[in-house]
C-alpha cells in the first residue's frame, strides 16, 4: 500500500532577504554540530540499530573509566557527574525512540540520535525552571560523546548536497562563512529584519526568513521545502499546486530582474536632472564582480570587520594594504570608501572580553575601540592611505558622537601621513575623510563636525535604533523600529542641511537606502548618495530614474510637518507607487 505523503505545512516569519529557493531541509539546532545525514534502505535498518548500540556501549565504557579516574585523584564526589551522564544512556525509552526514528525516517543512526536529542534539548531550553534549563549542558555533553563514537565506524560516503538551512539563530560570521554553492537559503527561529546577519544575507543574495517560531523542533532534515523571501513563508512538504505556483513566480521574478538589468548603463539621475550617486555596500573583495556588473559608482561602504577579525588574528599592515589596494584598483575611476573597524554591538568583537558587557550597544564599539587601540588603528589608517596611491580611496569613522572623536582621528591620520612621507611612501594627501552619522548627538553638533570632514555618511540602522531606544535585533520591540519616525526624518534633514552649509556631501549607507518605499523621501531630504547592497543597485537605479526631484522636495517638506510614522511612510510610498508601481509590488 502506497504511503500517504506528509501534508503541506506553512511557517510564517519575517522576510529579510528577497528570493525564492527550493530544496531539501537541513536542520541545525543549538548545542552541538549536526552529524552528516544520509538515507538508508529498509534492509539497512538492523545494521543502523547495531551501530547505535555499539556507540552507546562505547560511551558507557568511557564514562565509567572517567568516573574511576576522577575518583582516584579527587577527594569529593566529582565523578558522580559521569555516573549521571551514564544514566541518560541507560534510559530504555531513549534507545527505543532512536530506533523508532531510524525505522520511520530511514536515515543513519547518528543523525536519528541527534534529532531525538535535539528535540529533547530544545524542549528543555524552553522550561522556565533555571535549574532544569542548566541540565541541558550535561545532555549536550553525553550527546556529543555518543556522536563522536559513531565516527570510527562510518563507511558510507555522505552526499554533499544543496539545502535550505533551518537554525535557531545564526551569527554574522556563520552567515559570512557559509558555502554559497550548497546553501540555497536559510530560516531562523530568532533574529530580526535589521540584524547584521540579515544585512549580510541581503548583501550576499541569500534568501532568508527570521522569527520562524518552532521551526527547529517541527522541521525534519531532508524534507522538501520552499523558502519565500518576499512574504516570509517557509513551506515544508509543498503540494504540487504550491510548487507549480512558486516555480512560475520565480520565473516572473527572474524576468523582472532582467528588465532592470537593461537599465544598468544609465546614470542614476532623476527625471528633472538631479544626479544621485549610486554606490555599493560590500564586505568582501569577491563582491566587486557584482559591483562592476551592476554598474555602481564605486563603493560607498567597505566593511572591514570580517577581513580584520574573522580569522581571530589581525592581518598585518602589508596584508591590509594589499586588500585595500585591490579594492582601489578595481573600482577606479570611482571612489572606494573604507569604513574603519566597526566592532561590538551585533558585530564581531575586536577582542575577547573578560566578562560580557551589560549593554554592548552602548559599550565598547565603533570608533571607541580604535581610539583605545591606537597601534592597530594606525596600521589600518596607514594601509588605507597607502592604497590611495593606486586609486581613489576614502575613509570614514563609525559611531562618532561628537567633534573630539573626529579631531582625535584626524590627528592620527596626520601622524600616519607624516610617517609615510618620511619613509618616501607615495599616497594621495587629498583622500576624502568622512564621519558616519549614527548617533543623535552627532546630528545635534553636525555643523561643527562638518567643518572637520569631507562628507557625511548616515548609518540609518543605528541612527534609528539610538533615536527610538529600540534594540533592532530584539523581536519583542521590532515593531517599534520605524525608519519613517518623524524624529528620524528630522534628524536626516538636519544632517543634510549642515552638510550643505559646509559645502560637503551626504550619503546614506544604512538599510533605509534600499527601501524603495522611502526613496522619494530620501531624495527630497537632499541626500547626494545612496549606497546599497550590490543586488539592490538595479531596483534603486530604476526608482531614481522614475522620480522628479522637485516633487520629492515638496513631499519632504510636507513629511517634516507630519506627526506620525504611518503618515510619513504612506506619503512616501504613495509617490513611490505612482512613479514605479512594479518595484513596489515586487517589494511586498
Amino acid at each position: 500500500m502506497a504511503k500517504t505523503p506528509p501534508e503541506e505545512r506553512v511557517f510564517h516569519g519575517s522576510p529579510v532577504s528577497r528570493g525564492i529557493a527550493f530544496g531539501p531541509v537541513h536542520v541545525s539546532a543549538r548545542g552541538f554540530s549536526a552529524p552528516d545525514v544520509y538515507a538508508i534502505s529498509e534492509a539497512g535498518i538492523p545494521y543502523e540499530k547495531i551501530r547505535l548500540e555499539a556507540a552507546f556501549n562505547k560511551t558507557r565504557l568511557q564514562l565509567t573509566e572517567l568516573k574511576d579516574r576522577i575518583d582516584e585523584i579527587a577527594d569529593g564526589d566529582e565523578g558522580l557527574v559521569f555516573e549521571a551522564h551514564g544514566m541518560v544512556l541507560d534510559d530504555p525509552s531513549l534507545q527505543r525512540k532512536v530506533e523508532q526514528a531510524i525505522e520511520s525516517r530511514k536515515q543513519n543512526a547518528e543523525f536519528c540520535f541527534y534529532a531525538v536529542m535535539q528535540t529533547f534539548l530544545e524542549a528543555m531550553r524552553r522550561i522556565v525552571d533555571p535549574y532544569l534549563r542548566e541540565r541541558t549542558i550535561d545532555i549536550e555533553d553525553v550527546s556529543q560523546r555518543v556522536l563522536r563514537n559513531f565516527q570510527a565506524d562510518v563507511d558510507a560516503i555522505v552526499p554533499d548536497h544543496q539545502h535550505l538551512l533551518v537554525a535557531y539563530d545564526l551569527t554574522p560570521s556563520d552567515t559570512a562563512s557559509m558555502d554559497r554553492s550548497k546553501l540555497l537559503g536559510f530560516v531562523t527561529e530568532a533574529g530580526s529584519v535589521n540584524s547584521h546577519t540579515a544585512i549580510l544575507a541581503r548583501a550576499l543574495g541569500i534568501p532568508a526568513i527570521v522569527g520562524l517560531g518552532n521551526a527547529v523542533l517541527e522541521t525534519r532534515t531532508l524534507a522538501p521545502a520552499i523558502l519565500d523571501g518576499y512574504t516570509g513563508k517557509f513551506i515544508v512538504y509543498p503540494s504540487g499546486k504550491t510548487t507549480d505556483y512558486y516555480r512560475s513566480l520565480a520565473t516572473r521574478k527572474q524576468e523582472a530582474r532582467k528588465a532592470l538589468e537593461e537599465l544598468r548603463d544609465q546614470e542614476s539621475t532623476t527625471l528633472d536632472g538631479r544626479h544621485i550617486t549610486l554606490s555599493a555596500n560590500i564586505e568582501f573583495i569577491h563582491e566587486l564582480d557584482l559591483v562592476h556588473n551592476n554598474r555602481a559608482e564605486g563603493v560607498g561602504l567597505f566593511r572591514t570587520e570580517f577581513f580584520l577579525l574573522e580569522a581571530g588574528e589581525m592581518p598585518t599592515e602589508e596584508d591590509q594594504t594589499a586588500t585595500y589596494t585591490e579594492l582601489a584598483k578595481r573600482t577606479s575611476p570611482h571612489i572606494s570608501i573604507i569604513r574603519t573597524l566597526d566592532s561590538g554591538g551585533d558585530k564581531l568583537s575586536a577582542e575577547p572580553l573578560t566578562e560580557p558587557e551589560p549593554n554592548p550597544f552602548l559599550g565598547w564599539r565603533g570608533i571607541r575601540v580604535s581610539l583605545d587601540r591606537t597601534d592597530f588603528f594606525k596600521e589600518q589608517l596607514r594601509s588605507i592611505i597607502r592604497a590611495s596611491a593606486h586609486g581613489k580611496v576614502g575613509m570614514m569613522f563609525p559611531f562618532i558622537s561628537g567633534v573630539s572623536e573626529i579631531r582625535a582621528c584626524q590627528a592620527l591620520v596626520q601622524e600616519c601621513m607624516s610617517e609615510l612621507e618620511e619613509a618616501g611612501t607615495p599616497f594621495d594627501r587629498d583622500l576624502q575623510i568622512g564621519a558616519m552619522i549614527e548617533i543623535p548627538s552627532a546630528v545635534l553638533v553636525a555643523d561643527e563636525i562638518a567643518k572637520e570632514v569631507d562628507f557625511f555618511s548616515i548609518g540609518t540602522n543605528d541612527l534609528i535604533q539610538y533615536t527610538l531606544a529600540v534594540d533592532r535585533i530584539n523581536n519583542r520591540v521590532a515593531k517599534l523600529y520605524r525608519s519613517s519616525h518623524p524624529s528620524v526624518i528630522r534628524l536626516i534633514k538636519m544632517t543634510t542641511d549642515a552638510a550643505e552649509r559646509a559645502g560637503i556631501w551626504t550619503g546614506v549607507c544604512g538599510e533605509l537606502a534600499a527601501d524603495l518605499s522611502m526613496t522619494p523621501l530620501l531624495v527630497g531630504l537632499g541626500i547626494d548618495e545612496l549606497s546599497v547592497g550590490p543586488r539592490e543597485l538595479a531596483p534603486v537605479r530604476k526608482a531614481l530614474l522614475s522620480l522628479e526631484f522637485e516633487k520629492c522636495r515638496k513631499l519632504a517638506e510636507k513629511a517634516l510637518t507630519l506627526p506620525t510614522s504611518a503618515e510619513i511612510y504612506d506619503l512616501s510610498r504613495e509617490e513611490a507607487n505612482a512613479a514605479y508601481p512594479d518595484l513596489i509590488e515586487d517589494a511586498e
